[in-house]
């Protein structure tokens, strides 16, 4: 490969990869031209966003200043690629295309190797019990000397003999050492249950599944062969990810359990199936605090399957996992799958498994562990697609930097990480910056979220608006979002458990206040909660609001990397200058 200058992206030996977003404005005589300031002037790179979609399949975004954006490729990240299709030519083809200087040779050579080991060792069924294979029987004979690994399995005349309890387990271990396992066993068929899909809602109105949804339903089914009936589908939020768990049903047409985030979120479950399925109401049940109903179609939070009384007790609702014959389990927002799910789900690989996600970022750096459980990326369309399609509504993002308050500095400076951080994002500052944008925004529907209970509470005060956190009762909370969705209430302060599962489709402002530390994947729920589609076609504005100079401000720009990689930018502006910074069409 030759030397292209004019190309955006560096492939380093380490496997990271450096993508410049642009590139300098010259003159005819191919002279960099300067601004009035005498700095080098600069435009988008003509090839930015063409590589950033192509190395988003098979590479994972890790920093995004400005004008720089690496990434990585892992080993999972390759796997995944794998499992949708793409294989080591065409992923070396992505980065000779874009790269500026020859790519290293044991990065592509790594990449070969990794594309290999997918699928080298598969767990298939012989009868009655599950068999450890492969093509290569050197490759077999190497993972069996690990201990760990053999003490998993039997040898048997040959055979190397998986025990039925012991599948999810061993697939774990062969992660750890380098081999993603392509499961073949196939599934336990659960009770026959027929689930069909109405053509019209309870209300009337024509319902039909998008074609994205049924190829993501249709990508995890894979003809209901032992090809698929695993695995994750990753949309937007607002696309309807609901709507794909119901499709699939629909396909499966078995008992099925569906893990959630919170009761809200169980609520609408189970609203949207009596409303978009034939199922009757004696049919879905749900297993909360609120009452333990178990029915062909069981709506449960993984706070309730992780409840116990003391630390060192058991899981006391565990057995929901065998109560029934179950033969689909969903796991909905599968990235915030907790740890004790994870081992309870080792123990569930013959029951088919679909995670439904925004984003497979996990912050616990545990996305080994949803690829072998719950299975690899079976469906995944990049954010922006769905927007120019109409099927998302179209986001400015806009962070408003803020200077910390006098009083506060030496606060600030004597405090440690996790305390400066705490200090900066409670900012009294940023009260005022939140005034303005509600007032920009009298017109529509806004949310103010954040992390902080006493930051919260002071700005519920001071807006005059309903205040929501986790210590709302649910039945309070179903009202306050019903008052905002017939637009009775046009503001609501709410804490992180407005992170995820709530349906108000005309939200159309949100303003963060504070958050998560880092966490990329909040940041993606959090304007998530914008998205869905505007009656009116209108789109919608995000807002973080951030203390200038702090580690709020670097968190800030770690927690804007998923939507980075998604192609949404983020406006920086201070207070004096937010509103003139509003794009055109933006919803006032």
């Amino acid at each position: 490969m030759s030397v292209r200058p004019d190309n955006p992206l560096i492939v380093q030996g380490d496997r990271s990869l450096m993508l410049h977003t642009v590139c300098p404005v010259t003159d005819d005589q191919g002279r960099a031209l300067k601004d009035d300031d005498g700095q080098p002037m600069t435009r988008e790179h003509p090839r930015f966003a063409e590589a950033r979609d192509a190395l988003s399949q098979f590479a994972e975004l890790e920093k995004s200043p400005d004008y720089l954006h690496t990434y990585r490729i892992t080993p999972v990240s390759v796997w995944n690629a794998a499992a949708l299709g793409l294989d080591a030519q065409t992923i070396a083809q992505v980065l000779e295309e874009y790269a500026c200087v020859p790519v290293p040779p044991n990065v592509l050579q790594e990449v070969g190797e990794w594309i290999e080991r997918y699928g080298v060792l598969r767990i298939v069924s012989r009868g009655d019990r599950f068999e450890l294979e492969s093509d290569d029987p050197a490759v077999l004979a190497d993972v069996l000397g690990y201990r760990e690994i053999a003490r998993l399995v039997e040898n048997e005349g040959g055979r190397v003999l998986v025990p039925a309890l012991a599948r999810g387990t061993i697939k774990q271990a062969l992660m750890r050492v380098g081999y993603p396992v392509d499961d073949r066993g196939g599934y336990l068929a659960g009770d026959a249950l027929e689930i069909s899909l109405r053509e019209r809602s309870l209300a009337g109105e024509p319902f039909a599944v998008r074609p994205y949804q049924e190829l993501a339903a249709q990508g995890f089914y894979a003809g209901g062969s032992v090809l698929g009936g695993n695995g994750v589908v990753a949309l937007p939020c607002g696309a309807g990810k609901t709507i794909v768990g119901m499709r699939v049903m629909s396909l499966v047409r078995t008992k099925t359990l569906i893990l959630t985030t919170n009761t809200v979120a169980v609520h609408q479950w189970r609203r949207e199936l009596l409303d978009k399925t034939e199922l009757r109401e004696d049919q879905v049940g749900e297993y909360t605090g609120e009452g333990k109903s178990v029915c062909d179609v069981t709506i449960s939070t993984y706070q309730m399957l992780t409840w116990r009384r003391t630390k060192t007790e058991e899981f006391e609702h565990f057995g929901l996992f065998s109560r029934e014959n179950w033969g689909l389990v969903i796991y909905d927002e599968v990235h915030l799958l907790p740890a004790p799910v994870f081992r309870v789900t080792a123990d569930l690989q013959a029951r088919r498994r679909l995670g439904l996600t925004a984003t497979l970022v996990r912050e616990d750096g545990k996305e080994d562990e949803v690829f072998c459980l719950i299975g690899p990326k079976r469906y995944d369309i990049p954010w922006k697609v769905l927007e120019q399609q109409g099927f998302i509504a179209p986001a400015t993002c806009i962070e408003v930097r803020v200077p910390l308050d006098d009083h506060l500095r030496s606060t600030y400076a004597s405090a440690d990480a996790r305390g400066k951080f705490r200090v900066a994002s409670e900012n009294p500052a940023k009260d005022e910056v939140v005034d303005l944008l509600v007032e920009r925004h009298a017109d529509g529907r806004v949310l103010v979220i954040g992390q902080y209970l006493s930051q919260l509470e002071s700005l519920a005060r001071r807006l005059k608006a309903p205040l929501i956190t986790g210590k709302t009762p649910n039945a309070d909370r179903q009202e306050l979002y019903q008052a905002f969705r017939q637009g009775s209430e046009r503001l609501l302060v709410v804490s992180k458990v407005g992170n995820f599962a709530i349906d108000l489709p005309d939200a159309n402002v949100a303003i963060q206040v504070s958050g998560t530390f880092g966490s990329r994947q909040e940041e993606a729920q959090r304007l998530g909660r914008i998205l869905r589609p505007k009656s009116d076609g209108s789109g919608a504005v995000f807002y973080s609001v951030v203390t200038l100079g702090s580690r709020d401000q670097e968190f800030a720009e770690k927690r804007q990397l998923f939507l980075t990689e998604q192609g949404y930018t983020y406006q920086i502006t201070e207070p004096a200058h937010f509103v003139e910074s509003l794009e055109p069409g933006a919803p006032a």
